[in-house]
């Protein structure tokens, strides 16, 4: 029964990488189908965010696209599907994560396989289209575009990151704790 419902808690999570998954494939596709390459689709609150169409053929900001094809092959798609691999794997041996976390490294498997479906059937590279202007701030005018893959690794990520920051202070306050009322019986 207990195993049941370990299997069940690793299992569930796994949704959302589907979820990303073909959500990404969806946003990509409509993109491919709908806006010519380098051109803007549409745009809103002004020119804030705009949807556009273009490839990426490295990987975040676009390094490593000046690499040739089949350098770029192995390094932005076998390499990263052994790593998503091991992730998975870690992810099935280890019982300590927590339900956020679980959910977070599931989201970030499902953006970087979205990602990777796209470098091996899109020799063009990966689909961005997803263009937010960024004021200026850290010499971007308009910050490098990206899809849902991305923001998927990105949000889950950034609630991964804080969920170990939230389990490790809360197991110090617990040793803490621990070791407070150890002292506090050797005191009596």
């Amino acid at each position: 029964m207990e195993f049941d419902k370990t299997l069940k808690s690793k299992l569930l999570p796994l949704a959302l990488t589907i979820i990303v998954i073909v959500l990404d494939q969806i946003t990509k596709m409509l993109v491919v189908r709908f806006i010519p390459m380098n051109t803007i689709g549409t745009q809103f609150f002004g020119d804030f965010l705009r949807i556009i169409h273009v490839r990426n053929p490295g990987v975040a900001f676009s390094v490593g696209a000046g690499l040739s094809y089949s350098v770029r092959r192995i390094l932005f798609s076998i390499v990263p599907v052994v790593v998503l691999v091991l992730v998975i794997v870690i992810y099935f041996r280890n019982n300590d994560f927590t339900k956020l976390q679980r959910w977070a490294i599931c989201g970030i498997v499902g953006g970087g396989f979205g990602n990777i479906i796209d470098r091996i059937f899109r020799p063009a590279g990966v689909v961005d289209f997803i263009d937010v202007k960024f004021y200026g701030l850290f010499g971007f005018d308009r910050w490098p575009t990206f899809n849902a893959a991305d923001s998927a690794v990105v949000v889950c990520g950034i609630l991964l990151i804080i969920s170990f920051i939230i389990t490790i202070i809360k197991e110090s306050k617990a040793k803490n704790n621990k070791s407070g009322e150890k002292n506090s019986e050797e005191v009596k």
